[in-house]
């Protein structure tokens, strides 16, 4: 009998213990439940503004907002999952920090030249960084992708026969 209470309670403290969707990663107290309700609701609205934005794709001013809000909605979902401190942290951790810094710079740049300056060839240009960099820094999160991402990109660019 006491091997069995004993293992409900490892595994209780193992539950609490667990990081990924704990209680005090969020200020706010969302169950665990809510919380991938919200990642999903979150990331589900991020695909819809980016496939509107492909609507928009003739005006680049319209194409920038949805765009770069669809974007910023996909990293901030995860926000629910692990908490917004913890999100930050990770962002900003040694390995990402150029990526992060990088994505954040060009959605900026993406929309200055959307809304001040009206030209469409930065915008565009901007767009494409801010997705090179959305797509590196989603990299950093898998062990060994960039790395690997790298080496294909220097083989294709071999051109020794």
């Amino acid at each position: 009998m006491k091997s069995i209470t004993s293992l409900l309670r490892a595994e209780e403290e193992e539950e609490q213990q667990d990081p990924f969707l704990d209680e005090s990663n969020c200020y706010c107290p969302l169950s665990p439940l809510q919380r991938l309700y919200g990642f999903g609701g979150c990331l589900v609205a991020a695909f819809l503004c980016m496939l509107l934005s492909l609507v928009a794709f003739a005006r680049p001013v319209k194409f920038a907002i949805i765009f770069s809000f669809g974007n910023l909605l996909a990293i901030g979902s995860t926000a629910f999952v692990i908490g917004l401190a913890r999100q930050v942290r990770m962002m900003f951790d040694p390995v990402r920090i150029y990526a992060t810094s990088i994505y954040i710079g060009s959605v900026v740049l993406a929309l200055v030249c959307a809304l001040c300056f009206h030209n469409k060839i930065l915008t565009i240009l901007a767009i494409i960084i801010e997705i090179c960099a959305l797509i590196w820094y989603s990299l950093s999160y898998i062990p060994f992708a960039r790395r690997m991402v790298s080496q294909l990109i220097v083989s294709c660019g071999d051109t020794e026969i």
